[in-house]
């Protein structure tokens, strides 16, 4: 299946393009871009990858931090608070988590959001914590 994605570097350097083979077991993985072709990506020397619906996505939308009771997804799943090297903090939503894993995916928690999913880099991340 191909994925939309943006990958977000440690460097703050950022790729969008699509991709069909995200493996969090695997050191890399190609993103197709429209202006740069394949570009392979270190999965070492990345924030995070975004799976998104829309590649432009909405700069004006905030992301909502609050878990909706409602949610079917929050019955199964553990809440993260993420915050990352650079300051930013992301709270999620993780089926399975295991703080030995280098790379782990999480849920946004805001069902309006532009991301889909998101594979993160433990060593991007200041924080982890379940809560």
């Amino acid at each position: 299946m191909v994925n939309k994605v943006v990958a977000r570097f440690l460097d703050g350097r950022v790729v969008k393009g699509t991709s069909l083979d995200v493996d969090a077991d695997k050191p890399k993985c190609h993103v197709i871009t429209r202006d740069q072709g394949i570009v392979e990506v270190q999965l070492a020397h990345l924030k995070a990858l975004f799976f998104v619906k829309d590649l432009e996505g909405n700069p004006d939308h905030q992301e909502g931090q609050t878990v909706d009771p409602a949610d079917p997804r929050a019955r199964s799943a553990k809440r993260l608070d993420i915050l990352f090297q650079d300051g930013e903090r992301l709270v999620a939503l993780a089926m399975s988590y295991s703080p030995k894993r280098p790379f782990f995916f999480v849920l946004p928690v805001d069902p309006a959001s532009n991301n889909v999913r998101i594979l993160v880099n433990r060593a991007a991340a200041k924080s982890v914590s379940l809560s």
